[in-house]
């Protein structure tokens, strides 16, 4: 459950060309009588469809190049395009079916573990064994042959050499000669070489590792990695009941308050395959993440953070002695998060971080003595990412929620803060891929009248080109209800930023429920500018009004907002969602009978606290993969903001679902994946058990086999489900 990131703007419609009568969105022409979406068309992608997938570039291949993935749907062909971004011009870079032909059957082609730069050696991981395929020449060579697994296949900067973990061991190999470097040798069931303890990739490294928490030097002679010590961390055991007997699986899981695995930085020298251990304290209980090379390989930076994560450091750290000297440090009343973007200078001259200790994110630049050579942003608004430091041009490139911050946009500015500039004009929300060397941007962009599309800009903001858009001819067939972007005031003063879909045929004389969807956790956003899910949109024509509200703690309000949750989740979220529901319900047109929430993780949670904290005011709730009390979640996540149950024992009982189960009167339908690696179904099992003990009413529906997400006719079926519990009680059909 990793952490995600106002000015009014009432009424805005659906563009000219597409509107219908007043307050609707896309509609049919005045010919025809708009259509319905379905169920079908939504969820199953039964045509026609009114969005299509798009086939978006998938990146850069330099600076004058971009990248266009193919898939052919009847076929199943892919292809990877070249693309000359000044002019159009395209050119096959990867046919994969061709090299299919080449490499063992059931081994898919176009799905590489890893790649060189210009994408002439590929690797794949295939049966637990890595092999290598050259383009040019055709050559496909077996790289191991081994009976324990290779994971996480990861080439070095100059190509020739390839690093994995093995049986929770580092190894490097020479791919041309064929030597393979054994890098440790200790890793067992509860050491790991390489590759991260679970709470480390769940809630530092991110998902998106794949587990593997190795990085290799920019001159290739390094790997810096981390190894985890998981021997004193206590494991959560789950039981997959397939098969006559069933299946057990076992992860360290650290809960609130439990030892954290024990970490130690390492830098191995392929050649000698020699390690040399960075200075830190293994026994100490902190974390240590986030290893960043400087650019000429002579040392690397990593990031030290207390286990009360209300203090971060950044070390320097010599990878020939170990030596660690700090450069850096900050230190918050609430807590500090790791600076996942911080990037190098190539010129060896300093660094960039992102920080929020003034109170809202913003880059700043440092020399590697650590002393601040420039604030590059300021003001009440965050940097929400990287996307480029052009060193050539004294330019950073980034993207922010600036005004509004229910958008997003990307900014340039020079890196002694002068000069800056919105790039991105439309109002909306903006993903973007900046080229290499800064001459042009993908951006991928939608906003509540315009589906998602993708356009190629030059980096001065031009226009050149439009990429691929999601929209289809049958968009005009249907019929959209008005999307509002909007502010609700609290009685202290806050104006939380929403965003509603009204049903197509809204009528202010009738009655109608009021659904919000919702995640809700620190500093995530939920009322945004892009175009609303199909969905909602299917909810919405239904004849329910879909709505998103944003409490103090999300990202609009900077630290000011979220600090406030410190110690405190589930008190703020319940309060101004129970002031947004008494302000619908002095709008004529809302039914106070009917006020429904739902959501996902956090928003399982929100929508179970809701439901019973919260139930004067809520009268129906959808709850998935919920969190139902914080000492049943990971350490990480839950310390950073709660602090440990014996520092906290009161927070952690006001914000427990289980403390206010005895309030529940509405109508709550749980569901929980009994494989569930994140948030455990213990959560809800819990909260079940304290209804059934309380002769309280709800549902509940059991996922086998699936973990925090549901897939193909799991999926299918949640899906059917959450439609038809709204169509019965909101509805009565």
């Amino acid at each position: 459950m990793t952490t995600p990131r106002a000015r009014i703007a009432i009424g805005l419609l659906v563009a000219a060309a597409l509107a219908g009568p007043a307050g609707a969105g896309p509609s049919a022409t005045a010919h025809a009588a708009p259509k319905k979406l379905t169920f079908e068309q939504v969820y199953l992608r039964q045509p026609p469809l009114v969005l299509k997938p798009m086939t978006p570039a998938a990146g850069w291949l330099d600076d004058e190049h971009y990248l266009v993935r193919e898939r052919d749907e009847k076929t199943k062909s892919v292809k990877l395009w070249k693309v000359r971004a000044k002019t159009g011009q395209t050119s096959i870079l990867l046919d994969f079916d061709l090299i299919q032909k080449k490499l063992p059957a059931g081994l898919p082609a176009a799905m590489p573990a890893a790649q060189t730069a210009d994408y002439d050696r590929l690797i794949y991981e295939f049966k637990g064994d890595l092999y290598a395929y050259a383009p040019p020449s055709g050559l496909f060579k077996r790289l191991t042959a081994t009976p324990d697994e290779e994971r996480n296949a990861r080439l070095s900067p100059d190509g020739r050499f390839l690093a994995y973990t093995r049986a929770n061991n580092l190894f490097a190999l020479d791919i041309d000669g064929g030597l393979e470097y054994q890098l440790t040798a200790d890793g067992s069931p509860t050491v790991y070489n390489g590759w991260a303890s679970w709470v480390y990739y769940e809630e530092i490294l991110g998902r998106g590792s794949r587990y593997a928490a190795f990085w290799w030097s920019p001159d290739s002679r390094r790997i810096a990695f981390l190894r985890f010590d998981d021997g004193s961390v206590p494991s959560f055991t789950l039981v997959r009941s397939m098969g006559v007997h069933g299946e057990v699986e076992s992860a360290h899981y650290p809960k609130p308050g439990d030892p954290n695995p024990k970490v130690r930085l390492g830098i191995a020298e392929v050649a000698q395959a020699k390690v040399t251990w960075a200075d830190f304290d293994p026994e100490a209980d902190a974390y240590l993440a986030w290893p960043v090379w400087y650019a000429d390989g002579s040392k690397l930076s990593v990031q030290w953070m207390n286990r009360a994560q209300d203090m971060i450091k950044i070390f320097a750290v010599d990878p020939a002695t170990g030596r660690s000297a700090e450069i850096h440090a900050e230190s918050q009343p609430s807590w500090v998060e790791f600076f996942e973007d911080l990037t190098m200078f190539e010129d060896g001259s300093g660094f960039i971080l992102r920080s929020d200790i003034d109170g809202w994110r913003h880059l700043y630049a440092y020399d590697l003595g650590g002393k601040l050579r420039a604030r590059i942003t300021s003001g009440d608004w965050a940097v929400t990412g990287m996307a480029l430091l052009d060193e050539k041009n004294g330019k950073v490139y980034f993207t922010a929620r600036k005004d509004p911050s229910t958008e997003s946009h990307l900014y340039v500015a020079g890196l002694d803060g002068s000069g800056l500039k919105r790039l991105t004009r439309e109002p909306g929300t903006h993903w973007v891929s900046v080229s290499p060397g800064g001459s042009y941007f993908l951006d991928t962009f939608s906003n509540i009248t315009t589906p998602s599309r993708q356009d190629l800009y030059a980096s001065t903001g031009a226009f050149i080109r439009a990429i691929d858009a999601s929209e289809t001819p049958a968009l005009k067939e249907y019929a959209w209800g008005k999307v509002e972007l909007f502010t609700i005031p609290t009685e202290d003063g806050w104006n939380l930023p929403a965003r509603w879909i009204l049903p197509p045929d809204f009528d202010p004389a009738k009655s109608y429920p009021v659904l919000f969807s919702i995640y809700g956790g620190p500093e995530s956003t939920d009322a945004s500018n892009a175009f609303p899910s199909l969905r909602n949109a299917l909810l919405s024509q239904e004849g329910i009004i879909v709505l998103s509200v944003d409490h103090r703690g999300s990202s609009h309000f900077g630290k000011r907002g979220s600090s406030l949750m410190h110690r405190s989740l589930g008190t703020w979220e319940i309060h101004d969602w129970s002031e947004a529901v008494r302000w619908l319900r002095t709008k004529p047109f809302v039914d106070p009978s009917r006020i429904g929430i739902t959501g996902g993780s956090y928003g399982g949670y929100a929508t179970c606290l809701a439901l019973t904290a919260g139930a004067d005011y809520f009268s129906h709730g959808y709850a998935s993969s919920s969190v139902t009390d914080w000492t049943l979640y990971d350490s990480v996540y839950t310390e950073r903001y709660m602090d440990t149950p014996a520092e906290n024992p009161k927070g952690y009982e006001a914000g427990s679902v289980l403390t206010h189960a005895a309030k529940l009167k509405g109508k709550l339908f749980m569901v929980h994946g009994d494989m569930d690696d994140n948030v455990h179904m213990q959560n809800t099992v819990q909260l079940i058990n304290a209804f059934m003990d309380l002769g309280k009413d709800f549902e509940f529906m059991l996922y086998p086999g699936q973990r925090h997400g549901f897939g193909m006719k799991k999926r299918e079926h949640d899906a059917r489900s959450e439609y038809r519990f709204w169509l019965k009680h909101f509805l009565n059909r």
